[in-house]
């Protein structure tokens, strides 16, 4: 039992000293090496934690997924508040994360999105159950959101969450680009406008 513990906890460290590296620098141009000095961890160990280093992206991924849907919970289940001030909260942490110069906080999914889909089909897959995993906690808390009256229907919630969805991603790639928060901010206008949401 205390060497299982132990392995997952070595694994574990493997993952979150990845995580960083990654989003800074992406998934292809990181070697193990690289990670394994960083996490201190004998290379030779690797392949008992992960079979290859396409096994260990997908478990960085669904590691990522698993603490990003704990966090999304808490932003959309806050007490007191109506579903449209939880998804204004929501977008806003968005806004805060992604801005932020830590990357460890980087959304890998739009870090690796583009990068890995072509890479790997198992890596790909796990983006698009972790995204749509996001998509349907959203449409949630709009349909929340019609009913007390706090979001204005615009469409059928399951079509709004994946296009507001696809608006945030689409800004936080353009924000790279022009490296200003510009992109956040006119994402966040149009999301209260098409919602009638209000800050």
């Amino acid at each position: 039992m205390k060497l299982a513990a132990t392995s997952t906890n070595i694994r574990q460290h493997i993952l979150d000293t990845a995580r960083p590296i990654i989003s800074r620098k992406g998934f292809v141009a990181v070697g193990l090496n690289e990670i394994l000095l960083a996490a201190g961890v004998p290379k030779g160990s690797f392949y008992h934690y992960f079979k290859s280093k396409e096994a260990f992206g997908e478990a960085l991924l669904e590691t990522y997924f698993a603490e990003y849907s704990v966090q999304l919970e808490v932003l959309l289940t806050q007490p007191g508040c109506s579903a449209g001030q939880r998804l204004i909260s929501y977008w806003h942490y968005w806004i805060d994360i992604e801005a932020d110069c830590d990357p460890k906080g980087k959304c890998l999914a739009v870090k690796l999105a583009a990068e890995v889909s072509d890479l790997s089909e198992n890596m790909r897959k796990v983006l698009e159950q972790g995204t749509e995993r996001i998509i349907g906690r959203i449409a949630q808390t709009l349909e929340e959101g019609v009913a007390d009256g706090s979001v204005q229907p615009w469409t059928e919630s399951r079509e709004a969450s994946v296009n507001l969805y696809q608006l945030w991603m689409g800004a936080s790639l353009r924000a790279k680009i022009t490296r200003d928060k510009a992109p956040f901010q006119s994402a966040l206008a149009t999301t209260e406008r098409l919602l009638g949401l209000k800050t």
